[in-house]
């Protein structure tokens, strides 16, 4: 049967570790999804939701590691110890595994997801998470030896390859017990476990490569940010700064309501425009000049967001400038409109918005990212934009090389999550005003 793999994906290895206590051969394809492979047309057709692992059995294609862990059970275990018939083991067994997806394993994405892409850990609620899943664990493993009965089950082999990918990036498990000693036994009675440990080594490669490429800055400073959570340029400020490690002080500004026409903030900033920041007593406004200003001050020495390079910063200065001329202007005459006044877009004003993709389709035929190969101030400005196209759900998949980049600037992006976040509020404004 033909497995979609990453060796250092931790659903992937709890699916090796199951196949290889079956017996089951896995043809093993290896795809590349820090490279968007698993948007590659053929992919999709297997997988529409595009995710790894994915497993075709004769023709059968199936997702989510933990369900092709009990397929394969139930398929091809000579016996039910992995996964009991008996609804009461089973239903335990069950539980461990929704734990595992949606209280351990998230805690763990929510957590370091971040220290990976920015060199920065989640915040003190995400670490709260963190233990408090461990702690959730240790009590499952109160007077047990496994995490869902008396033998080895597909909830220990998908905890497992969750909690040895805390172990790669050294969380301390000694604080468990019950958890440590689990693990320790784990390990060695795991058919696949070295597969698994091997697998989490070059996932830990992988980090360091990351952390050194894309290293946050370290600042104890914040500052005042007056944004409206609904503007594709604040929330591109937030992004920048969750990058650098910066704290904003935010402080709500109703556009909507005309707040920024009031005196105190016209005072700060004539153009009473949004962004607005207030740097000790440095007042700046238009998102791009704070991107590239937050950069230059709180990054690192030649950092690869705005590079001191003269050709690479000027295509990155073209590209804002193409954001902020083209593209956002396409943006705010064809669909600014049908969210404020539910006016349908003006065929002309469509047709600019299909020239500034078609053109935006271009830069990134040969790059990665919209400006070269590496993340920047010019991917972030526009992720910011293309996202809140969505609001409308224009069909980005027309332009595949801008579909591609998306997928793939949203999953690597500091701040993605509260961005996000924005874009559904303004998809709800526009909906139930």
């Amino acid at each position: 049967m033909d497995f979609y793999y990453m060796p250092g994906g931790s659903g992937c290895r709890t699916v090796i570790m199951t196949a290889k206590s079956l017996g089951v051969e896995l043809n093993k394809k290896l795809l590349n999804t820090m490279k968007g492979e698993q948007l590659a047309p053929e992919f999709v057709k297997i997988n529409p939701q595009h995710t790894i692992p994915t497993l075709v059995d004769n023709g059968f294609a199936i997702w989510e590691s933990r369900v092709i862990a009990t397929y394969l059970v139930e398929k091809y275990g000579k016996d039910d110890s992995l996964y009991p018939k008996d609804p009461q083991k089973r239903a335990v067994v069950n539980q461990r595994l929704y734990f595992d997806l949606s209280t351990l394993y998230d805690s763990f994405a929510k957590y370091y997801y971040p220290y990976f892409q920015t060199g920065k850990p989640g915040d003190a609620e995400a670490l709260k998470k963190v233990e408090n899943a461990f702690d959730f664990l240790n009590t499952f493993l109160e007077g047990q030896t496994y995490v869902a009965g008396s033998q080895l089950t597909v909830a220990d082999i998908a905890i497992l390859a969750t909690v040895s990918t805390f172990d790669i990036v050294e969380f301390d498990l000694k604080k468990y017990p019950n958890v440590d000693k689990w693990y320790a036994n784990a390990k060695k009675v795991t058919p696949g476990w070295d597969e698994n440990w091997d697998g989490l080594l070059q996932l830990k490669k992988i980090i360091e490569e990351m952390t050194r490429t894309f290293p946050a800055a370290a600042t104890s400073v914040v500052m005042d940010f007056y944004y409206h959570q609904g503007s594709a340029p604040c929330r591109s400020v937030i992004m920048i700064a969750k990058a650098l490690g910066v704290d904003l002080n935010p402080k709500f500004c109703n556009i909507l309501a005309g707040e920024q026409l009031k005196p105190e903030f016209v005072k700060l900033n004539p153009q009473h425009t949004i962004p607005t920041i207030v740097d000790e007593g440095f007042v700046l406004w238009e998102s791009r000049a704070i991107l590239i200003y937050l950069v230059e001050k709180y990054g690192k020495e030649d950092d690869s967001l705005y590079p001191a390079d003269p050709q690479q910063r000027a295509l990155i200065n073209q590209r804002l400038y193409f954001d902020m001329g083209v593209l956002f202007q396409s943006f705010y005459q064809a669909v600014f409109p049908q969210i404020v006044t539910k006016k349908p877009p003006t065929a002309e004003a469509m047709e600019k918005v299909e020239k500034a993709f078609v053109l935006l389709n271009t830069f990134l035929e040969e790059d990665e990212f919209v400006a070269g190969p590496t993340l920047t101030v010019a991917d972030i400005s526009i992720l910011a934009i293309v996202s809140t196209f969505e609001v409308v759900d224009y069909d980005i998949s027309q332009y595949p090389n801008v579909a591609k980049w998306y997928a793939k600037v949203k999953e690597v992006t500091p701040g993605w999550a509260e961005n996000w976040e924005g874009v559904q509020w303004l998809k709800n404004y526009m909906q139930s005003s």
